[in-house]
């Protein structure tokens, strides 16, 4: 006789599988009914996104179930593409002055005709946005008197962020003429970073003196001031779940910081916000962990040391205050013979990934070479790692990587190289900078009197 286990039991154990576990226990009438529950779906993508805020109202006529596995497809697309599905549109003489940032994001919707819209500024001073798919400009921003120095975006509000010379913060919509707020700083910010939390949008900084500003989106409206610092600060990440900032200043002799974003969103009156220096000089790049999202990985540089250390970050009420404690789970020094990284990047938590020279090196955390790709001739001039995939550029050439599920070997797959279909042979020409979102990639290519855009698409 065969017994069938409560429906509740059953999904507790359906639980702990994962997308393929799940898609093979629908083996009978019961379990498939449980298999298929909007409460088992809605966990994995959970997991896996920030849809924390999506309701049965924005599913519509779909199932949790639909809505994952469509949000997949769209997360594949780029890794299941050859080059003849892409079509691509070059801008010339649009000399950009500093990087571009996408203020389209992976939006989790249903909608299959998604645009990429990425922001830049253009050689007159002007913020303007550009429609990939079309190849065109669609908004500017008046001509500025000063120059930008700083730009970041908030893809989910569509809002993008500037600082400029005169030390003026300036949020725009990318719609309207004129920005919807501006704020006259102090000191130049050269760290910025816009996220979303539950409570709201929010825009932290970190001036030349050592402050740290946060601000509400996209009125700009004062919410905290903290000095972090002597030394001006440069780097602010922020963790994937939003709940730590990581803060490094121009001094590298000085100990990194990470705060609790909470009590800089959350001030109490009398007390500094909950922070804690991580026990590591020398700081030159730190990275953020997508898969464990305490995680953070930090390189430093001491002639001729280079050395990759990984922390994980939790906090504990002791004597009822909250604390913030600090482990130290793994770190490795680089071999004497291989050059100090440009870039880095990771994933699952367990691997490190940076460029060598014309290779690029995939290590775990303790120190062991996993993979190394030999995809380029000439040396690696750029490279972008994001959740799900990382490119990497040589001589106007792009290749295409993705991240593979579940740590499982191979860690990173090589997936396709895009070619220089747009280089002019008579010219002396390079990639500076790179980037992609799941239907795009973008890059900057540096002509010796001028630069151009090269807007790469899916053909759908």
């Amino acid at each position: 006789m065969e017994i069938q286990l409560p429906d509740l039991a059953l999904k507790q154990i359906f639980s702990f599988l994962d997308l393929f576990g799940l898609l093979q226990a629908q083996v009978n009438k019961h379990w498939n009914r449980i298999a298929e529950s909007d409460f088992l779906w809605r966990s994995l993508s959970l997991q896996r996104w920030d849809c924390s805020n999506f309701t049965n109202q924005h599913l519509g006529t779909h199932t949790w179930k639909k809505f994952f596995l469509h949000q997949r497809r769209k997360e594949l697309r780029l890794a299941l593409a050859q080059p003849h599905n892409f079509i691509y549109k070059v801008t010339k003489n649009i000399a950009y002055d500093m990087e571009l940032a996408y203020l389209s994001g992976n939006s989790l919707t249903m909608d299959e005709q998604e645009k990429s819209i990425i922001c830049g500024v253009s050689p007159k001073q002007e913020l303007c946005a550009w429609d990939v798919q079309e190849g065109t400009m669609i908004w500017s921003s008046p001509v500025h008197e000063f120059y930008f120095l700083n730009l970041v975006t908030l893809p989910q509000m569509h809002l993008a962020i500037t600082m400029d010379q005169k030390k003026t913060i300036k949020v725009w919509n990318c719609q309207d003429r004129d920005a919807l707020a501006i704020l006259r700083m102090p000191e130049s910010c050269y760290g910025m970073e816009a996220y979303l939390t539950k409570d709201g949008p929010f825009l932290t900084v970190g001036d030349a003196a050592g402050n740290i500003y946060t601000f509400t989106l996209p009125g700009l409206r004062d919410v905290s001031k903290v000095t972090a610092s002597q030394y001006g600060i440069v780097f602010l990440h922020c963790s994937p779940d939003k709940k730590w900032i990581f803060a490094c200043g121009t001094y590298r002799r000085t100990l990194p910081q990470v705060f609790l974003t909470e009590s800089l969103l959350r001030p109490s009156e009398g007390s500094a916000p909950l922070s804690t220096c991580l026990p590591h000089k020398l700081c030159v790049s730190a990275c953020w962990t997508p898969k464990v999202k305490n995680r953070l990985t930090l390189m430093s540089q001491s002639n001729p040391e280079k050395e990759f250390v990984t922390f994980d970050l939790t906090t504990k009420r002791t004597g009822g205050q909250t604390v913030i404690q600090v482990h130290k789970i793994a770190s490795f020094q680089l071999a004497a013979h291989l050059e100090s990284p440009v870039w880095m990047g990771a994933n699952d938590g367990y691997t490190i990934v940076f460029t060598n020279g014309p290779y690029l090196l995939l290590f775990s955390i303790t120190g062991f070479l996993l993979q190394r790709f030999e995809d380029h001739q000439a040396a690696i001039d750029n490279f972008w790692v994001d959740p799900r995939y990382v490119l990497t550029t040589s001589k106007n050439s792009v290749h295409v990587y993705m991240w593979e599920e579940g740590g499982r070997h191979p860690y990173l797959r090589s997936c396709y190289r895009l070619e220089n279909i747009w280089h002019d042979p008579t010219t002396d020409d390079c990639i500076s900078s790179v980037m992609c979102d799941n239907a795009s990639i973008v890059l900057t290519v540096t002509v010796s009197e001028y630069s151009m855009l090269v807007m790469y698409s899916l053909n759908t």
